[in-house]
């Protein structure tokens, strides 16, 4: 049987190209999709053909490992923002491919307010979603109405916020029986130079404390209640503390980073020495917030 959607597939790319840790071996076959139609194309021809499928975003939280990922690797990009107005309250339907950043510009641009402090984090409205992206207080789920999402066999559903399990840097996505589609997020008008201010403070705090001249996938660590996992990071004397290629922020404790030629096994190294030093220390089993992806 021929598949139209098998024109689109690419071989053999490196996941490097693809993730904001600039790390990882190569995906088997990858296909970029664009809307819903794809999408179901692509998981009727991975059954049909027995391949194993993965579904990324902007590869903004994950390692992919140095042997790379097995099957299909799809890159969910669907672009949509649609705005329904009603008085002060607006509801915004944006696609799961849509970066947060640009979601943030357009915001400001329509003087649309509640947005402010998730606008400095790398990736898109999926990924925000299947981790519940939170900053400064603010998590994604606050703004959450509801979520379209797929199953592997093409159903196509719509979860309340409710139904979709928010909680720490969790949801029910992190099970991976759905794909994220689109999501609806009610906001407010505000005031565009007070949007705009709010923005730029949240922007610089970020540029002050986090170590973006380097790739990363960001925030390495989950916090614990009552623990402040850099923190304690920190009082191990970890900054700077390098293995290979990966290091330990200097400027941000919470944060590896890929100085030039990390390897996936470097991170994961770093990772299992961060998390004995800490335990040794203090006793405090720490967790990994990074998603990893592919054979080791």
């Amino acid at each position: 049987m021929q598949y139209e959607i098998e024109k689109k597939i690419t071989y053999n790319v490196p996941m490097k190209e693809h993730t904001s840790f600039k790390i990882g071996g190569t995906a088997d076959y990858f296909l970029k999709i664009t809307n819903e139609e794809e999408l179901k194309q692509a998981l009727i021809y991975a059954k049909e053909k027995n391949i194993p499928i993965t579904i990324i975003g902007n590869g903004s939280n994950i390692l992919v490992l140095d042997k790379g990922i097995r099957g299909l690797v799809v890159k969910i990009d669907i672009q949509k923002e649609e705005k329904k107005e009603q008085e002060n309250n607006i509801e915004v339907t944006v696609g799961s491919g849509v970066k947060l950043m640009k979601l943030a510009i357009d915001f400001l641009n329509s003087e649309i307010s509640g947005f402010e402090e998730l606008a400095g984090i790398p990736g898109t409205i999926g990924g925000a979603i299947y981790m519940n992206a939170g900053a400064y207080g603010k998590e994604i789920k606050d703004l959450v109405l509801s979520t379209k999402c797929m199953d592997y066999n093409g159903n196509v559903y719509t979860f309340s916020n409710e139904q979709q399990g928010f909680g720490y840097r969790s949801s029910i996505f992190n099970k991976n029986e759905y794909i994220i589609l689109e999501t609806t997020l009610k906001l407010t008008k505000g005031n565009k130079a007070e949007i705009k201010n709010k923005m730029d403070e949240f922007n610089t705090k970020r540029k002050n404390t986090q170590p973006t001249e380097y790739p990363s996938a960001g925030s390495s660590f989950k916090r614990q209640e009552g623990v402040i996992t850099a923190k304690l990071i920190d009082e191990c004397g970890l900054k700077g503390y390098k293995i290979g290629g990966a290091m330990v922020s200097t400027k941000h404790a919470g944060f590896i980073v890929n100085t030039g030629d990390a390897t996936a096994k470097d991170v994961l190294e770093l990772v299992k020495y961060i998390k004995e030093k800490v335990y040794e220390k203090f006793n405090v089993r720490i967790e990994e917030e990074i998603r990893i992806l592919g054979d080791s």
